[in-house]
This record gives structure tokens, C-alpha cells and sequence, in this order.
């Protein structure tokens, strides 16, 4: 529990670069998001040159040598593999780094998975972890290369299961990050909290676009929302910072008080306590 704590935390630090600091074209000036064929290209060139084992390097280094000893044993059975027992290997290496809270290299063996075999499961797993490691790096040949194969994956989901609200979902945020037409991305977000109010993914990433897009009222009222079915460090964290933006200071304090009390981890503990010695100036 207590890693699993860690990882979440020193994700929102890294996702905090990602609402303030990434331009998601089209939320804020929509008359600018025109088609732009330069990009396009770098996006396909980048999707054909990552691969699993250039995000598998850095993923390694990150988990330590005990950890990464585990996977480096699976590889190498996967290397002589075939058929079933290749499958098999592939899940069990998606897994393990689920289980390392490392998203790339899973999203990866997801896809070869689902590229495979054509089930809607392996495609929704895959383009999860798409998403999920374009939130966690600023790297600018791994973020087209995310986004792309995240929206490949929910589109072959939605082809499987049609009216799957996690796929619909996912492609919302794959195009809201650049993979398509960013209010195209917020429609589909926008559908599924229709069909269900309380979806989790969605109100989450619809609170963080507005945040994005300077819309930091409704911002809070998602965060509400989630917050509403449990308590959770991540929309409390956006929730004092959607707070913060809008001047409310009391809230905001309250808020960040409560993220204290989720997580252990003194470096994030430590940023919290600037923010908050900060508003009470």
C-alpha cells in the first residue's frame, strides 16, 4: 500500500506539468485548431520509432535492479517463445509492470496482445496505459507516440464494444491530447458522464481540461463530484489547486490539508505546506 501511495503521488507532481506547462490545442482558442500535416507526419514517424524496449530501459532504472531482475527473466523466456506461451509471457510481463506502476512498457506488451488477438480487454488495457504514461512524461518523441497508439486502441475497442464507456472515455482523452480533434475529445467525455454522472475517468479528466482551459469553476465541481463517491488523493490535489486559481483560499487550505493526510511521502508533503504557508500570507 505504502508504494502504491508513493506512485500516486509522485504522479500528480509529474501530471501537474502536464495541465499547466503542455498546450492542448484547441480547449482554450478553439478557432486556432486547425489541421496541422507537420504534425501528423512527426506523430507517425514517433509511434514507429518508440518501441517496448526503449521505454523498458528507463523503466528498469526506475524500479531497481531486484525488480527489474523479474522482468529481464520474463524477456528473456519471451525471446524463444511462440504461440500460447508467447501470449501467455506478454501478459504476465503487462502485469508485471502494472504491478511496478510503470505504464509504458505494460501499454506495450498490451498492444502486441491485442494486436494479436483482437479482444476488446487487451485493447482498453493497452490504450489505459497509453494514456497514462503520456500523463507521466514531457518527453516530446514519447508524448505523440502515447497518444497515438492510445487512440488506435480505443478506436479497435469501440469497434468490439460500441457503446463501451471506458473506450469512449479513453479516445476522448486520447484526442483531447492530440491524437484528434480536442473538442471532439470533450464530446465524448461529455456523452459518457450523460449515460453516467458519476463515471470516475471522466469527470476526473473533464475537471483537469477545464482546469487547462482556465475554467476553474467547473473544474471544482468534477472534483465535487468524485470526491462525493470517495475519497481520493488525486481530485482533493486538483480540487485545492482548482481552489487556489479561483482566490478561495480557505477552501483551497482545507483541501491541501486533506492531501497531507493521504500520502507519506515528505517531498510531496513538503510542496503542500509551501502552498499552503503561501496562501496565508
Amino acid at each position: 500500500m505504502y508504494k502504491k501511495q508513493i506512485a500516486v503521488s509522485v504522479a500528480i507532481v509529474a501530471v501537474m506539468g502536464y495541465l499547466y506547462y503542455l498546450p492542448v490545442k484547441g480547449l482554450i482558442k478553439p478557432k486556432e485548431a486547425k489541421s496541422d500535416k507537420t504534425t501528423v507526419l512527426n506523430s507517425r514517424k514517433a509511434v514507429a520509432t518508440v518501441t517496448v524496449d526503449m521505454v523498458s530501459e528507463p523503466a528498469k532504472a526506475a524500479i531497481g535492479a531486484a525488480l527489474a531482475a523479474k522482468i529481464n527473466d520474463l524477456e528473456g523466456q519471451l525471446k524463444t517463445a511462440s504461440g500460447a506461451d508467447a501470449d501467455k509471457l506478454q501478459l504476465q510481463l503487462a502485469k508485471q509492470w502494472d504491478d511496478d506502476n510503470q505504464p509504458a512498457p505494460a501499454a506495450f506488451y498490451y498492444q502486441a496482445l491485442a494486436r494479436k488477438n483482437n479482444k476488446a480487454e487487451d485493447w482498453l488495457n493497452a490504450g489505459g496505459r497509453f494514456n497514462d504514461a503520456y500523463k507521466l512524461t514531457q518527453d516530446t518523441l514519447l508524448q505523440p507516440a502515447f497518444v497515438s497508439n492510445a487512440a488506435e486502441a480505443f478506436q479497435n475497442a469501440l469497434k468490439l464494444q460500441p457503446e463501451s464507456l471506458a473506450g469512449k472515455t479513453g479516445l476522448g482523452v486520447a484526442y483531447v491530447n492530440g491524437a484528434g480533434a480536442p473538442m471532439q475529445g470533450i464530446a465524448l467525455l461529455l456523452e459518457v458522464v450523460k449515460k453516467d454522472p458519476n463515471n470516475w475517468s471522466a469527470n476526473l479528466n473533464l475537471g483537469m481540461f477545464a482546469m487547462k482551459s482556465g475554467q476553474f469553476e467547473k473544474a471544482v465541481a468534477r472534483f465535487k463530484t468524485l470526491l462525493a463517491q470517495k475519497t481520493e488523493l488525486e481530485p482533493e490535489f486538483y480540487l485545492a489547486e482548482s481552489y487556489k486559481q479561483l482566490g478561495m483560499k480557505k477552501e483551497a487550505i482545507e483541501a491541501y490539508q486533506k492531501c497531507k493526510s493521504m500520502v507519506p511521502d515528505q517531498a510531496f508533503v513538503q510542496r503542500i505546506d509551501d502552498d499552503i504557508n503561501e496562501l496565508k500570507k
